[in-house]
């Protein structure tokens, strides 16, 4: 055989063998255990769902009033407040200061609206279980827009546009009950938050290549970022707090930020609504998603105690080998999306 066809024969053989095709070359051998955890981030963004306990989330006509009502300065008392004033959609809907300031200086930062339909409890506190409940606290707030039922009611009643919108979202004009006009300013503002979602990422790429078992493509995700990636849900245990999708657990922790808001006087955390427990050193986990354009350095974080151990509950659920660094940011975030 000529030297030549010998190499040729060589190659084919070499490139149709079983062991060829076994690992690309680009791929960490990740364990069966990393597996069923990376899988477990995604996949992104997650399915649209609506709540049900707002009867206009989803509805396009009140999504377009919550916008406009989110952008609006006349619901605050002073009338220079509007929702857009802290959060902020070129800061990933934050305002990047280590206090909210309002009518007043808050005492915790102003949290992301960034996929904020994906959580749980709402507020660094978790004082409300909904969005649209959650969106009246502010309003009503002293130190924020310092407005109440009557003041909020009477701007939609005044304003001939945001009455026209307030009737293509309920399907009547606002009634005489300044409360019930209220509720519903807070679920149009609701309904628009709810289309605030976060792009994809090479990450999400990788993610579902594994998913469907394409190989190849997932080799292009960077080797590095694999290395890393198999810490976070290996040996640094990063995935017991910062897991699924959003890549949080949506629960309250100690991150070891000073309790102190000012000199002699303390956040006091959730312990205002635990009923006197110990839950005064606690805040909400903010998801990975929402974290490299939200924050950028440890100054920027809520004011918030640090000596308890974690969890809403007394149980510990942090885990061994957790980094005590508040919010770490594990990837970049691109440019924060409207959908709708």
């Amino acid at each position: 055989m000529r030297p030549n066809a010998f190499i040729l024969s060589a190659t084919v053989i070499a490139l149709t063998a079983p062991s060829a095709l076994a690992e690309p070359p680009g791929l960490y051998p990740f364990s069966e255990v990393q597996m069923r955890r990376i899988l477990a981030l995604g996949p992104w963004p997650p399915a649209r769902a609506t709540d049900p306990s707002n009867r206009v989330s989803g509805n396009a006509a009140a999504i377009a009033f919550g916008e406009a009502l989110f952008r609006t300065p006349s619901l605050s008392r002073t009338g220079t407040i509007a929702c857009a004033t802290c959060h902020q959609p070129a800061r990933a809907f934050t305002d990047g200061l280590p206090r909210a300031s309002g009518v007043a200086m808050a005492d915790r930062n102003t949290t992301s609206l960034a996929n904020v339909a994906t959580q749980r409890w709402f507020g660094w506190d978790g004082a409300a279980d909904n969005l649209w409940a959650q969106s009246l606290r502010p309003i009503l707030d002293r130190r924020e827009m310092n407005s109440d039922f009557t003041h909020v009611a009477a701007a939609i009643r005044a304003d001939d546009g945001l009455r026209a919108r307030y009737r293509a979202a309920f399907g009547a004009a606002p009634s005489a009950s300044d409360e019930a006009v209220a509720v519903d300013i807070a679920k149009a503002l609701a309904a628009f938050q709810e289309t605030l979602v976060t792009g994809r990422t090479p990450f999400d790429d990788f993610r579902d290549a594994l998913a469907r078992g394409d190989r190849i493509a997932a080799a292009r995700y960077p080797l590095s970022a694999q290395r890393g990636l198999a810490i976070f849900v290996g040996a640094g245990n990063c995935s017991v707090c910062h897991g699924g999708p959003r890549l949080s657990n949506g629960e309250f922790h100690d991150i070891g930020i000073p309790f102190f808001v000012e000199p002699g006087r303390v956040d006091p955390g959730r312990h205002e609504l635990a009923g006197g427990r110990r839950d005064e050193q606690r805040v909400g986990r903010s998801g990975e998603r929402e974290q490299e354009r939200a924050h950028g350095d440890r100054d920027e974080q809520p004011r918030v105690p640090q000596q308890d151990q974690r969890g809403l509950r007394p149980q510990r659920i942090g885990a061994p080998g957790c980094a005590a660094i508040p919010f770490p940011s594990s990837r970049h975030r691109p440019p924060v999306r409207v959908r709708q």
